[in-house]
């Protein structure tokens, strides 16, 4: 893996990195991905898909109100002074890019 690849790897994730952390993480990125070479090696066609392992099934409840841990709707809203329609009213996260 190349310096250029780190450094566009970080960008992606919006990592600023140093020449020395480039450095570092060349080294590290490109022995995970020899591994996954390493991986891409084994024989898998007989082994059957699976995405999950523990053999637990059915294991959701069933979604019920309990009064003593609910709010309603008015109890909810009643320290609020900024709401709209029953809802509470914020400022928006996020702004719209403006035309040049």
């Amino acid at each position: 893996m190349s310096e250029k690849d780190v450094s566009h790897v970080a960008t992606l994730a919006k990592l600023e990195l140093t020449p020395e952390e480039i450095k570092k993480f060349q080294k590290q990125l490109s022995k995970v991905v020899d591994y996954i070479d390493e991986l891409q090696e084994i024989d898998t066609q007989e082994v059957e898909p699976t995405s999950q392992t523990t053999g637990l099934s059915g294991v959701y409840r069933i979604d019920e109100i309990n009064p003593q841990y609910s709010l309603s709707q008015d109890e909810a809203l009643s320290e609020k002074d900024n709401t709209v329609n029953g809802l509470f009213q914020v400022e928006a996260i996020l702004k719209e890019r403006q035309a040049k």
